[in-house]
C-alpha cells in the first residue's frame, strides 16, 4: 500500500476545479507533518491553510510551475489547485531558515501523501518569493518565512514514469499530446556496489 501511495505522489499540474479539497483532508495532512520526525525534536514548522477560489487565486500568480517545460502555462487555465498549504519556519523557535530544510521535505512528503490516500495530489512549489507570499497571506514575516508551498486538488492528469538509461536525460517531458512523462534512474543504477 505505501509502494501504492508514493506512486501516485506525482507533480500534477492540472486539477478539477469542480472538486474542492476539504478543510478535513487539510487538517489530516497538517497531522501526519505534526508525527513527522524533526531535527533534534524542535519542530519550527507551521502551516498556513489557503482555502476557496479566491484566497488561492491571490496565491496562483506568485508561484512558478514546471521550470523545464518554460513554453507551456501550467496549470492551464480552468484547471488551477483548489487549495494551498504554505509550509512556514516559525522563527521565535529557530532563527536560521536553512537549518530546517530537511524537517521541510520531511512533513512536505508526509502531508503529500496524506493527500493522496484521501484522493488527491498536488505539486511542491519551491519557486516563489517568501516576501511576496507573505505579503499576500498577510503573514509576519519577522516570525513566519515561508519555506515551501503544496498546491493541492483532485489530479485531471494522468502522469507516466518512464525508466531513464544512463546518459539519457532526466528532464520531465510533454509528448505531442499533452501527456506527461517523468523518467526515473532505474533500480540497479541507483544502487552503489
Amino acid at each position: 500500500m505505501l509502494q501504492d501511495l508514493i506512486l501516485a505522489n506525482r507533480s500534477y499540474r492540472s486539477f478539477d476545479m469542480s472538486v474542492p479539497v476539504p478543510h478535513s483532508v487539510l487538517t489530516a495532512a497538517v497531522e501526519a507533518a505534526r508525527f513527522s520526525p524533526s531535527s533534534i525534536n524542535l519542530q519550527p514548522l507551521c502551516f498556513y491553510l489557503v482555502e476557496g477560489a479566491e484566497a488561492c487565486a491571490k496565491l496562483l500568480p506568485l508561484t512558478g510551475w514546471a521550470r523545464n517545460l518554460p513554453d507551456l502555462k501550467l496549470p492551464p487555465e480552468g484547471h488551477v489547485p483548489t487549495a494551498y498549504i504554505v509550509i512556514c519556519q516559525d522563527l521565535t523557535i529557530a532563527e536560521n531558515p536553512t537549518r530546517f530544510n530537511r524537517d521541510v521535505g520531511i512533513v512536505a512528503q508526509s502531508m503529500m501523501l496524506a493527500a493522496v490516500e484521501a484522493g488527491f495530489g498536488g505539486c511542491m512549489i519551491g519557486n516563489f518569493r517568501p516576501d511576496a507570499v507573505a505579503s499576500a497571506l498577510s503573514l509576519d514575516m519577522a516570525r513566519y518565512l515561508p519555506q515551501l508551498i503544496l498546491a493541492l486538488g483532485k489530479p485531471d492528469e494522468k502522469i507516466y514514469l518512464t525508466d531513464l538509461a544512463p546518459g539519457e536525460k532526466s528532464a520531465y517531458y510533454r509528448d505531442e499530446e499533452n501527456r506527461h512523462f517523468v523518467p526515473k534512474r532505474r533500480l540497479e543504477d541507483l544502487i552503489i556496489s
